[in-house]
């Protein structure tokens, strides 16, 4: 959830954080990883964005990530392939306090190879900065502070006081995400106007994004659902047929996928031994044909 956030905030306020990152409020577009001849590389929160001089590539992590150092290389790498005469400026960000070594790795070094790039910890940020920019707001409350409950609710007045409604739902309901990185969540309802967020684009997103995950957690569970009644029938027709099972091939048929229980389940109406299935089990098959030592059918 927060990635979308956090991926919403830097295309929608990209001068905000050019401000903060590159410290000029230079114009960015997005920089597809296509562009790079580059599948997109599993992170967080990825942004690659570019001026007419510069590449900013820009990574949130809430996490230590060990993998981030040979990142940043690899994409230094293939920008300058792309784009040679360019400056690049690579940024990671992490959201969340830990005490890994991870998060103060700034370099990626080997043999004769040393690459540079920036790491910021947000809780070590002074929350001033995140204040004076409205796509930057919802950082603040995860910035260095005393009382971070205090430091939402002055979030929640400065949002506010933007004019723009939506502008202000989107804010809004980006502060209430990463603000829960942190915070009690029923904490974070209180101090932010829930009708303002409900409002949001990056709400409806969010929202969104829950139901498709619900949706397949759905099917998932009613996988192996059927998967586990599949099983239990075959078991049983089994043993009706064959006898008892060792728990060797017990386990066996406990391994098999749902298509091949579905097509054992086929198999079985002409085994007459245990040695039929256990001949069977040599080879499971996927498909419908039916092969026994003792017979075949198609």
């Amino acid at each position: 959830m927060f990635d979308t956030v956090c991926k919403f905030l830097i295309e929608t306020f990209s001068t905000d954080f050019a401000s903060w990152l590159l410290g000029e409020p230079v114009e960015l577009t997005e920089l597809s990883p296509s562009e790079l001849s580059l599948e997109p590389v599993r992170a967080d929160a990825l942004m690659l964005l570019q001026s007419t001089e510069t590449i900013l590539h820009v990574e949130f992590q809430s996490r230590p990530d060990f993998n981030i150092a040979y990142r940043m290389i690899d994409y230094r790498l293939r920008v300058y392939r792309r784009f040679p005469k360019k400056a690049m400026h690579q940024v990671v960000i992490y959201l969340k306090p830990t005490q890994s070594a991870s998060v103060y790795q700034t370099t990626f070094e080997i043999p004769r190879t040393r690459h540079e790039f920036e790491v910021i910890r947000l809780w070590e940020q002074p929350p001033n900065i995140f204040l004076t920019n409205p796509g930057l707001l919802p950082f603040a409350a995860l910035a260095q502070t005393e009382d971070r409950a205090e430091m939402l609710r002055r979030v929640a007045n400065q949002i506010e006081a933007i004019p723009n409604r939506r502008t202000q739902s989107n804010i809004a309901a980006s502060t209430a995400v990463l603000a829960g990185l942190l915070l009690d969540k029923r904490l974070v309802k209180q101090i932010l106007r829930k009708e303002i967020m409900q409002e949001s684009v990056i709400y409806q997103e969010i929202k969104a994004e829950g139901r498709q995950e619900g949706r397949q957690e759905g099917r998932q569970e009613g996988l192996k659902e059927g998967i586990e009644k599949e099983r239990s029938l075959i078991i049983r027709q089994l043993t009706r047929k064959v006898g008892n099972l060792a728990d060797e091939l017990l386990s066996q048929v406990r391994q098999l996928s749902l298509a091949q229980l579905e097509s054992l389940g086929e198999a079985l109406l002409v085994f007459e031994t245990v040695a039929d299935l256990a001949t069977w089990l040599e080879n499971p098959r996927e498909d419908s044909s039916i092969e026994t030592g003792s017979g075949s059918v198609e």
